[in-house]
């Protein structure tokens, strides 16, 4: 296999691999709430917030190791040992105990009726042990450096010493410069872009479905939206990734109103379920709410409001890698470790505080972050551009 068919095939396996991961941790996040919610009447007294807030707690702090960690134990094993985690964290749903699940969450930083619940997490927890053994095809590079015949079993001892030392620099100097990053005037003003994709992260991916779930006003179906919820989500997702990703390398106006575009959907879809979905809707009972918002609930209306923060999600992530990569090309793993660092620390606090907070404030806390976040990518959009003005090649990103 010739190398870049090597690399089309590296590729391949791992957007597989990760598809299965992330369609089963995906799944289980959105529906967690409700389905812990539903066992606290039993001997399992837990939350579903809760576990999400330990999760990315525990990822946000092992970012900045996350670069030392791959330098040593080489990325195939790493990702090897994260499916593994993500697969424990899943199955635990299959019979829950509050000891397990929340011990769960810290190692992954992780619909109604007993034997549906039971078969649903099971499927979750197969689908994501098939991503995690998919790891294993992944095909290593050919070595540059080939060892000659006539090379002796000493040189080729000293090369392997000479690896392991040289493992180790890789690892200091890539958590000296993740530290190194996060106090530059970039990344200081994308962490507050950062910020607010961490906290609207949150909000879909795990309150908004809660919400929709405990609606008695939408009858009977209420527990079956949450799963169309994540659908039509991922639908925005998928849409906003194929045109500002895939198609971003051709526009000539740069990230920014692919940018304000994300914050105004956001907006749009924030005003939307304020007046459609009560305030109490994140911390009802397992018994729902009757409670009204501004409107008669419309199941519609929530539906379209989970495609608007999937689009929305799909505006400000595509971008923030964009730049990122432009920003940082020679120090790429250390910024994605900052960026997922902040990121993921955002996520903890909001799915804490929305053990506790009516729907209304965690909108407020939204629009502030959006708005603020905006306005700190144009900052640095606006940077990019007079490095683009020097001579950089802006659109090969």
């Amino acid at each position: 296999m010739s190398p870049e068919s090597k690399k089309l095939f590296n590729i391949i396996i791992l957007g597989i691999a990760f598809m299965f991961m992330f369609t089963a941790f995906q799944t289980c996040g959105n529906v967690a709430q409700t389905v812990i919610r539903s066992l606290n009447s039993t001997d399992f007294h837990g939350s579903g917030y809760t576990s999400m807030a330990i999760i990315y707690g525990v990822f946000s702090a092992s970012n900045l190791i996350t670069p030392s960690v791959v330098a040593i134990v080489g990325p195939q094993l790493s990702m090897f040992a994260s499916g593994l985690f993500y697969s424990m964290y899943i199955a635990v749903f299959i019979q829950p105990f509050p000891w397990s699940f929340y011990t769960a969450s810290v190692f992954i930083g992780i619909a109604a009726a007993e034997s549906d619940r039971r078969t649903v997490f099971i499927a979750l927890t197969v689908i994501s042990l098939v991503g995690t053994v998919l790891f294993f095809l992944i095909r290593k590079p050919d070595s540059e450096n080939v060892l000659g015949e006539d090379e002796s079993s000493d040189d080729q001892d000293l090369d392997v010493n000479e690896s392991a030392q040289n493992n180790m620099t890789k690892a200091v100097d890539a958590f000296k410069k993740s530290l190194r990053l996060c106090v530059t005037k970039e990344m200081l003003l994308l962490s507050v872009t950062t910020a607010y994709t961490g906290v609207e992260m949150t909000f879909f991916s795990g309150v908004y479905g809660t919400c929709i779930g405990a609606i008695n006003k939408f009858g009977t179906e209420e527990k079956s939206l949450i799963g169309l919820s994540g659908i039509f989500i991922g639908i925005g997702e998928i849409l906003g990734g194929s045109l500002f990703g895939l198609l971003s390398k051709n526009t000539r106006f740069g990230r920014n109103p692919v940018v304000l575009l994300g914050v105004l959907v956001h907006f749009l879809a924030f005003y939307l379920i304020f007046l459609n979905m009560p305030g109490d809707a994140p911390i009802a009972p397992v018994e729902g709410t009757d409670s009204s918002a501004y409107i008669k609930p419309s199941k519609e209306v929530a539906i379209f409001c989970s495609f608007l923060l999937g689009l929305g999600d799909s505006c400000f992530n595509t971008q923030l890698l964009s730049i990122l990569g432009f920003l940082y090309s020679e120090d790429s793993a250390p910024a994605f470790a900052v960026f997922k660092f902040v990121q993921s620390i955002c996520a903890a606090v909001a799915f804490f505080y929305s053990n506790y907070l009516l729907l209304h404030w965690q909108l407020l806390v939204m629009v502030l972050f959006g708005f603020f976040g905006t306005i700190s990518f144009f900052t640095v959009e606006w940077e990019a551009a007079a490095i683009v003005a020097r001579g950089s090649d802006y659109r090969s990103i």
